[in-house]
């Protein structure tokens, strides 16, 4: 149970948060609604690799961003975590705020849901400030305006997402995944590869695929995956072509049993059948392509 904390001043406690990484390891868009908005199906993981978020109670709500990642973050007063803090303070009366500190580490506008996770993770540190209970719905009703990915973030664990990212199913039993992560560090703009795709507005392409049940060994997950691909990749390589030679470089390394775009990308990863041969194609691809962002990590 989440205890409340009672703030005598700043310098009392800090509170932090992961934000891990969010890995789409299916995604297929079944259509696109009269609103205009994609409904969308996708297997989400989390991998080892996060940023970090801390909150200091008892100051002025602000936000300071650090680390390896946070040139690239954008202008502050965007920022998602401001943005659903301000959201959750509508629902919640009196809601004690204060400074966060998010440090950077993933790679931004990547396909890795970065700033969604900063921001559900702000949410779980509001939630343990102000005692309200990991399920309480105002957290949810925060994180859906924010984000379509924030609130499948919200409790990072493995589950189906459907729709617009608002309906989740109860979190999957999925065993470890070894992965390697890289990006290519190159822009894909979201809007432009679902314009690729180019569906009418009430036009369907698709049915939803039954719930996995338990996917406990990575055979399990690779058969459920070979049913359901990520509709957005190929539109994302015609934008990027470099997309092609990281899966191209993941599927060189031994061990590698698929590799695939996340989100929209231009995040690649590859799923492996042991974490030493992980670490062995994240080191030689590292040594290749120093400017790639490459990661060993396990996906869960």
């Amino acid at each position: 149970m989440q205890s409340r904390v009672t703030v005598v001043s700043a310098a009392d406690t800090v509170l932090t948060e992961r934000a891990p990484a969010k890995i789409n390891l299916t995604l297929r868009v079944l259509g696109r609604r009269d609103d205009g908005y994609h409904d969308l199906e996708s297997l989400v993981v989390f991998a080892g690799e996060a940023d970090e978020l801390a909150l200091t109670p008892g100051e002025p709500l602000a936000l300071v961003v650090d680390g390896p990642t946070a040139a690239a973050s954008g202008d502050t007063a965007d920022n998602l975590v401001l943005k659903v803090t301000r959201a959750l303070a509508e629902r919640v009366p009196n809601l004690l705020t204060g400074r966060f500190r998010l440090t950077k580490r993933l790679p931004v506008a990547a396909g890795v849901g970065g700033g969604s996770s900063d921001a559900a993770a702000a949410l779980r540190l509001l939630a343990r400030l102000n005692g309200l209970a990991p399920d309480d719905a105002r957290l949810r009703e925060a994180a859906a305006p924010t984000g379509a990915d924030v609130p499948v973030c919200v409790d990072p664990r493995a589950r189906l997402m459907r729709g617009i990212g608002d309906v989740l199913t109860a979190p999957l039993r999925l065993a470890p995944l070894h992965a390697v992560m890289i990006n290519p560090g190159v822009p894909v703009p979201t809007r432009d590869v679902f314009g690729k795709i180019g569906l009418q507005r009430g036009e369907c392409r698709g049915s939803a695929t039954p719930d996995p049940g338990d996917l406990d060994s990575l055979d399990a997950v690779l058969a459920f995956m070979a049913a359901a691909d990520n509709d957005l990749e190929p539109p994302a390589l015609a934008i990027q072509p470099v997309i092609g030679e990281v899966l191209a470089a993941l599927r060189a390394r031994a061990g590698c049993r698929l590799a695939r775009m996340s989100g929209s990308g231009a995040t690649c990863f590859g799923l492996f059948a042991a974490d030493q041969q992980a670490e062995a194609a994240a080191s030689v691809i590292a040594a290749a392509q120093p400017h790639w962002w490459v990661r060993a990590t396990t996906f869960g």
